[in-house]
């Protein structure tokens, strides 16, 4: 089953075409992973299915739905939740608290209920605490709940941000270079939690990632690009022994 698809994709910034008619799915349940050499446009096309850039062509699909013109603000609430290659964190907030953060999308209540706290309010913010916490646990953060994020290790505020985005509860978890700076141990660690995410959490993971070591291990699928456009899809064996994946990254 198709959870995403991207239609003949394509954004230009002046006169460079940064994603030249890029088209992909998603099967649910799946792990796929975009590859491709610095400037190849993977962040730009996840910029996109954040709805953070406008497409000026093709059309974007999500569980059913196109999601081409949807408002930024309301993807996390249509079950997309993204993480980013820079860490975006409130350094001087708990990991309790940014995880907190991620519950936005399941607010409910309004102003009057809030400044009264009532009891329905109560009750949400019981089920939002619980929430954290099942997530504080699975990504085994129960040391660092009550620390801020100013004072953690990098590979710590990695885990957070990646925990802050389980939070919302998505379908699709989208994971910006998720091994970037981290060491080997701890990419061991994230190879893991992609693992325990697809299987145990039922999310459908799509990733943009350099190192194929971490690429191989996880991925159903793998998609490569390079100056925009779509080299080979496949396997990740296939993807890397393609021609054309192997010029790109090696030159002729």
């Amino acid at each position: 089953m198709t959870l995403f698809e991207a239609k003949d994709v394509a954004v230009q910034f002046g006169g460079i075409k940064a994603v030249d008619g890029v088209s992909f799915t998603v099967e649910k349940g799946k792990v796929f992973t975009i590859i491709g050499p610095n400037g190849a446009g993977k962040t730009t096309l996840f910029n996109l299915i954040s709805r953070i850039y406008d497409p000026s062509q093709g059309s974007l699909h999500f569980a059913g739905g196109e999601i081409t013109n949807v408002a930024p603000h309301r993807v996390a609430a249509l079950g997309i939740a993204r993480t980013f290659q820079n860490i975006e964190l409130f350094e001087h907030a708990t990991v309790l608290q940014n995880l907190l953060l991620g519950r936005h999308a399941h607010r409910k209540s309004n102003l009057v209920s809030e400044i009264f706290f009532m009891p329905s309010v109560r009750r949400m913010e019981v089920e939002h605490r619980e929430k954290a916490e099942q997530i504080i646990d699975f990504l085994d953060l129960e040391h660092y709940r009550d620390s801020l994020i100013a004072g953690l290790p990098y590979g710590v505020r990695k885990v957070v941000e990646l925990g802050r985005a389980l939070c919302t509860e998505p379908t699709l978890l989208l994971l910006d270079e998720p091994s970037s700076g981290l060491n080997t141990e701890e990419t061991e660690d994230m190879a893991f939690w992609i693992h325990d995410i697809k299987n145990d959490l039922g999310i459908t993971v799509l990733m943009v990632e350099h190192d194929m070591a971490l690429v191989s291990e996880v991925s159903d699928e793998v998609l490569a690009l390079n100056y925009g456009r779509v080299l080979a899809t496949g396997t990740p064996s296939q993807v890397q022994e393609h021609p054309e994946v192997v010029k790109a990254y090696l030159g002729t």
